[in-house]
């Protein structure tokens, strides 16, 4: 059974992986659907570009969560070797294309 610490944790790593696994270290750029003048929106033309915005929000709350970059950077080699971390990060990035999903009424 997991403590709270623990579970702590792997909130932790999870967020950490969607900040930095998914895009190579050093990007920054954003999806070009899923941000407009008025700042980040669901809205996107494809599923493809869909995902990217799921992927997009789970690190916006990675660097709203930790902005120090080098921090990030740091443990990086802790969380790297983590299946269980991937499989959470995974996890985060689905739910939130889930929510993506319906907000482009699964594109139909």
């Amino acid at each position: 059974m997991r403590t709270i610490t623990a579970v702590s944790a792997t909130v932790v790593l999870l967020l950490l992986f969607s900040a930095v696994l998914f895009l190579p270290a050093g990007t920054e750029g954003s999806s070009q659907a899923s941000t407009d003048a008025s700042g980040l929106t669901l809205i996107a033309e494809t599923p493809e570009e869909g995902f990217q915005i799921a992927i997009e929000l789970a690190r916006k709350g990675v660097t709203e969560t930790q902005p120090d970059r080098e921090v990030l950077q740091s443990l990086r080699p802790t969380y790297a070797r983590d299946a269980e971390g991937l499989i959470d990060a995974s996890h985060v990035i689905a739910v939130h294309f889930q929510t993506v999903a319906a907000a482009n009424d699964y594109w139909r």
